[in-house]
């Protein structure tokens, strides 16, 4: 079983500046896996999943963004900037934010050295817009689901974890 912790965003990390903006929603997850991890390392088994292999299906037909694993492992790696419906918007050695193509929703991911193991962050970032109001507001489909993202994003994180400690 793997233990995801829910922190706040690191200070000088990529996804900081969203959290930091008012109206903004950002989560941050945590978990630890044995061993050194690259980013590429972790962004590849993330994304190669069969569980966000399943969304990948969906974004294929509902989106019409077909994405293959080898295609997934390009963007990992940095020999690519675009995966299915994402664009990677900045990437370090250790970190990379993705933008979705609407720029709403955006997925941040991290690794870093704990000991000899290596700690996961995987976060996401939902940009508001305005209501005819006036007020920042995320909408009424993702205050919907926002328990579903959160259950969905572990689960997610805890499946990338448990491929990078069985490699």
């Amino acid at each position: 079983m793997v233990d995801i912790q829910t922190q706040d965003a690191p200070p000088e990390s990529l996804i900081a500046p969203f959290a930091a903006q008012a109206g903004f929603h950002s989560d941050c997850y945590t978990c630890v896996v044995p061993g050194q991890v690259t980013l590429a390392d972790y962004v590849g088994a993330f994304y190669t999943t069969p569980l966000f292999r399943a969304e990948r299906l969906v974004l294929r037909f509902a989106a019409g963004a077909p994405s293959t694993d080898v295609e997934a492992q390009a963007v990992a790696s940095g020999q690519a900037e675009r995966f299915a419906v994402w664009q990677v918007e900045a990437r370090r050695s250790d970190e990379m934010i993705l933008a979705e193509r609407s720029g709403r929703t955006k997925s941040w991911f991290k690794v870093a050295a704990q000991g000899a193991d290596t700690k996961l962050f995987f976060g996401s970032v939902v940009v508001p817009v305005r209501s005819k109001s006036g007020a920042l507001v995320l909408g009424p489909v993702f205050d919907s689901l926002k328990g579903a993202h959160g259950l969905y994003s572990r689960a997610l994180l805890a499946s990338a974890a448990r491929r990078l400690a069985r490699a």
